[in-house]
This record gives structure tokens, sequence and C-alpha cells, in this order.
């Protein structure tokens, strides 16, 4: 794990990649991060999320500054500004049920190949989906979900890169954090280590590339 200025750790972040980002209604989302992101005008970007927050808030950043090309999310309907860029054909949205995003996410994580889900069946949501018969009933065959990079927010960090998250901020920020190919953390407070219980630590260090550090 290594410790970089925010600047040089949203730097390696690529026009075109694929971001997970933590956060329920901005709440748990890096805002650091994504300013920074804003700033840097990264473009292109496919973004994996629970939703794209509120105009000016969180991911609605992104969407606001025309940096998403795709939105793979639970809802949009707090932010008309994707509702818009969506049906003017700016924007891609897919949406996926909610129970079913984290689960493909977590599949992501856990090297599995997708989900089996009821959810959708008899539906438009089956459309093109392969379906699976297991003890008399269908299922859906959702695929796993990995992103290039995940950007996660802890309410604690230490300096090896273990992470504890507060309240709802949680949410979906440890799954994101096993399912892509870089983890960048930003946390709200850096302690030094041991300041952490063990049983406190939700993501360990090992799981963390990059905690961006405090100015």
């Amino acid at each position: 794990m290594r410790t970089l200025p925010l600047a040089d750790a949203v730097a390696l972040i690529p026009d075109g990649a694929s971001l997970m980002i933590g956060g329920f209604m901005g709440v748990g989302t890096p805002e650091g991060v994504v300013d920074e992101l804003v700033r840097q005008g990264k473009r292109n970007l496919t973004v994996i999320a629970n939703d794209t927050a509120l105009p000016g808030t969180g991911i609605g950043k992104l969407v606001r500054a025309r940096l998403v090309k795709k939105a793979i999310v639970s809802h949009i309907g707090t932010n008309p500004e994707t509702q818009a860029q969506m049906i003017a054909g700016e924007m891609e949205v897919d949406l996926v049920p909610q129970g079913t995003l984290i689960e493909r996410i977590r599949a992501g994580g856990f090297g599995l190949g997708g989900i089996l889900t009821a959810t959708g069946v008899g539906t438009e949501v089956e459309e093109g989906k392969q379906k699976i018969t297991v003890a008399g009933k269908q299922y859906l065959v959702e695929p796993a979900l990995r992103a290039d990079f995940a950007l996660v927010l802890a309410f604690l960090a230490d300096y090896l890169g273990n992470l504890s998250y507060a309240l709802t901020a949680r949410n979906f920020n440890p799954v994101i954090a096993m399912a892509a190919d870089t983890v960048i953390a930003s946390a709200d407070n850096i302690v030094p280590v041991g300041v952490i219980s063990p049983d406190q630590v939700i993501t360990p260090a090992p799981l963390v590339d990059y905690l961006v550090a405090q100015a």
C-alpha cells in the first residue's frame, strides 16, 4: 500500500476507466476524490454504484460535468440530471435491482462468475438473459461485476491501509473494495497502526492499493 497526494492518486485513473464508487445518496462517497476527478476532467467513465446521488452531490458531480459514459446503478430517481442525459442518449444507464447489484459486485470480489436470482423472472428484466431451473424454480443468471478502480471512503484508516467505516457510510464501500483491480481509499481520519482494534477492521490492508494523504 502506498500513500499518495489526492491529485497523484486520481492521476492514476485513465479516461474510459470503470469505477466502483461507494455511497448511498452521497453518504459514504469520497467527495474529495470525486471533486478531483472533475478537476482533472476524466472522461468516458463507467460508474458502478448504488445511485447517482443528487445534482452537485457525490457522483452527481460527475454527471453534471458530463464525465459519465455509462452508469450501472439501482436507481436514478434522485438525480434529474442523470435522467435528462439518459433520455437524450448522452449516457447509457443500466438499472439493476439493488440486491442483485450488490450481489453481482460481491460475486466479482469472491471470484465467482455470477449469481442466480429470482428477481425479474417473468418480467421484461429477463429479456436476453439465461435462465436456469433449480429445484423446480426459475432463476436468472446475472454476471459478476468488477471494475478497474474502487473509490472508497472510510472513517478510520491506519498507515498500513486497514479501514473502518462509520454507521451507514459502510454501505457499498467494503464490498467494492473486494471487486476492483485497484483500490483507492480516503479516510476522515488517518491514525497510527494499532489505534484501530483488529475486530474493528472491516477492509484489511492487503485489499487497499493507495491511501489518499490528507492535506
